[in-house]
């Protein structure tokens, strides 16, 4: 028949779509692991804790009373007064129970806020260190996502001057994360507070991403909420909480956006899953967060450990991480290519590490993330087997 195709192309957007090069890190690890070598894991985002029991509890109660029917999209209303509670008791924060939407994780609310604020050609400035998917939220409503090369001059944070230098009449909105994925580094409340009145001078839009907010080692870290209230603040259930599988997160949005929000919600996912907003309902008992800030000064532990211990070995790490639970290391004294040098780490060390390569352009070859997602023990393994594999 005329007119007819072998296959319907792929959308053009698809090829803007990079693969998280760690993923195939991984699976060879895995592969590793199967043939019986030990590999010592500090390539993926995601703590080694369990999710905290009363979480657990919580949400097998919901499934055994048959709680598994859909929420309102913006998320159970019980839920949304519980997280506006958890900024009132831990940041002295008032905030709108109206103004909190629950999503299938930060990537759900990612997603939501790029839908409500970008059209075709429009432009969002991230920065380069950043995380992946970032940029692919942009593209995905056919933005233009423009990263901006950051470095240890500027914490690896966008200030008030990149903005000033590259927000153009197309620009829609700056993106910043702190603490940041992968350097771990925190802005501070001036930035924040700068770099909002910046983008609301233009008619832009500030996304705050706090994703790892609870994660902060050496001093207390105000949420952007505190600072003003036209800014979108993006959370998670999954680091802090250690609830990565249970795909549950949050945003915070100015008032006048909630409604349209609530509309892209009941279209792209409905609600998030409903025994997982039931179990986060205990993320917030006093226990739980004891037992969760108690995980995280372990991390401190861990951060403490690894960090002059990759020093050592001559990883050049300019810049103290302050939260999260990576560091962002340069390697070019031993090698031009990063992703090489982790293949190789991983072969002939069995050290599973992230190359820079997914997380921007800038200076990519020349650095790795490691995530200190392990105890210090193996840790401290880990260091063993890099300092053989350089030669140390």
């Amino acid at each position: 028949m005329s007119g007819t195709r072998t296959a319907w192309p792929l959308a053009r957007r698809v090829d803007c779509i990079e693969p998280f090069h760690v993923m195939a890190l991984l699976a060879r690890a895995r592969e590793l692991e199967a043939a019986g070598r030990s590999i010592i894991h500090m390539e993926i985002g995601e703590p080694d804790f369990p999710t905290p029991e009363p979480i657990r509890t919580a949400g097998a109660r919901a499934i055994e009373q048959g709680r598994i029917f859909y929420t309102p999209a913006l998320g159970m209303p019980a839920l949304r007064r519980a997280i506006a509670g958890f900024y009132q008791a831990r940041y002295g924060v008032t905030v709108d129970a109206g103004r909190v939407i629950v999503t299938p994780g930060a990537s759900g609310a990612l997603l939501l806020v790029m839908a409500a604020l970008v059209n075709p050609g429009d432009e969002v400035l991230l920065a380069d260190p950043g995380y992946p998917a970032n940029r692919h939220f942009v593209r995905l409503m056919d933005g233009v996502p423009i990263g901006v090369a950051v470095g240890p001059d500027s914490n690896y944070q966008l200030r008030g001057e990149h903005l000033e230098r590259h927000w153009t009449r197309r620009t829609a909105a700056a993106l910043v994360a702190t603490p940041s994925n992968p350097t771990g580094t925190l802005l501070t409340p001036a930035e924040l507070n700068a770099m909002a009145e910046f983008t609301a001078a233009r008619g832009g839009a500030l996304i705050v991403d706090e994703i790892y907010h609870g994660l902060v080692y050496d001093a207390a870290a105000p949420t952007a909420l505190a600072l003003r209230d036209d800014v979108f603040v993006i959370n998670s259930f999954s680091k802090y909480f250690n609830m990565t599988g249970w795909r549950l997160g949050w945003m915070v949005a100015p008032a006048r956006y909630v409604e349209a929000i609530d509309r892209l919600a009941q279209n792209f996912f409905l609600a998030a899953p409903t025994p997982a907003q039931y179990a986060a309902l205990a993320a917030f008992e006093p226990a739980t967060l004891a037992l969760l800030d108690a995980r995280r000064d372990e991390f401190r532990a861990r951060r403490d450990f690894l960090l002059p211990a990759l020093r050592e070995l001559g990883f050049g790490v300019p810049q103290l991480p302050q939260g999260a639970f990576y560091i962002y290391a340069n390697c070019s004294r031993f090698t031009a290519d990063s992703f090489g040098f982790a293949r190789e780490l991983l072969e002939q060390a069995g050290v599973a590490i992230a190359p820079g390569a997914d997380f921007g352009d800038n200076a990519a070859a020349a650095h790795v993330r490691f995530a200190y997602t392990q105890p210090v023990a193996v840790l401290r393994e880990g260091v063993a087997r890099i300092a053989q594999f350089l030669g140390r």
